[in-house]
């Protein structure tokens, strides 16, 4: 591996080390929106993570969830979400991550996950493999949407106008299950691995998903947008697979945002115990 993503790893790593600390101090949360949660970990994690980057990478500019950003005209761009999974977090439900990944001209060609909670590192360089704490990985084999487990998100923002529930439905109804665990990151590193087959999520952010997208396809996954078009940091939404799912689930996805979904939404009026 490179310097880019050694450092990015150790960087990650020592970050964890701040948020257990404050997790067993038992901190609370703040609102930064109407239902978007923030807490101490997130800023003390954020504030290492990019005094830690400034001082590796001086020319190098830094996007990070929290505003802690520099600009720099070089190419290089890092995206830091130091707690990805905050509202787990805050809860105690631990399920919850630290990532960051390197974009050069806009490429991307470094990125790590790293699960404190469960001391697992998910790294990759562009063109050299996707690895879990040292081993290869790649995606699952399963070649049948029947087959298959998947993984969802929802947004903290603007839900009454989010669709999502209506994809969630029909892949619920169709494979072996949809789980919905609150960490984009790690669903993207699942997928890479083989744990589930598949994600999609609608309005994430360039520093949820980096990391995991390049992860993902380094492991052999196949990342688009819902539609099958090219996907960007900045698309409306993410299609992410073992790729041997992908075009079905591309098909299944066209019906619904054409109305032709296979399964009728059950309506609570006349419903009986």
């Amino acid at each position: 591996m490179s310097s880019y993503v050694e450092t990015a790893a150790t960087i990650a790593r020592e970050a964890s080390v701040i948020i257990e600390d404050l997790r067993r101090e038992g901190i609370g949360y703040e609102l930064k929106g109407e239902s978007d949660l923030v807490t101490r970990a997130d800023r003390a994690s954020e504030l290492y993570i990019t005094a830690r980057l400034r001082k590796a990478f001086p020319t190098h500019a830094i996007i990070a969830e929290e505003g802690n950003n520099t600009e720099s005209k070089s190419g290089y761009v890092w995206y830091v979400d130091p707690l990805d999974g905050t509202t787990n977090f805050a809860h105690g439900f631990p399920v919850y991550n630290t990532t960051l990944a390197l974009e050069k001209d806009g490429k991307l060609i470094a990125g790590v996950i790293y699960d404190g909670t469960r001391d697992e590192m998910f790294q990759a360089e562009k063109s050299s493999g996707a690895y879990l704490n040292g081993e290869r990985i790649t995606a699952s084999k399963a070649n049948r949407l029947e087959d298959s487990l998947w993984a969802t998100g929802f947004p903290s923002k603007r839900r009454h106008q989010n669709i999502n529930i209506h994809f969630y439905y029909q892949l619920a109804m169709i494979t072996h299950g949809v789980r919905r665990a609150g960490a984009a990151a790690i669903d993207l590193a699942y997928v890479a691995c083989g744990r589930l087959d598949g994600f999609w999520e609608f309005q994430l952010n360039p520093w949820d998903m980096a990391a995991g997208k390049l992860i993902l396809e380094e492991a052999s996954g196949t990342v688009t947008d819902m539609k099958g078009a090219p996907h960007k940091l900045t698309s409306p939404h993410l299609l992410a697979t073992n790729t041997h799912i992908h075009q079905p689930t591309l098909a299944l996805f066209s019906d619904i945002f054409s109305d032709r979904s296979p399964y009728a939404i059950p309506q609570l009026s006349g419903y009986e115990e």
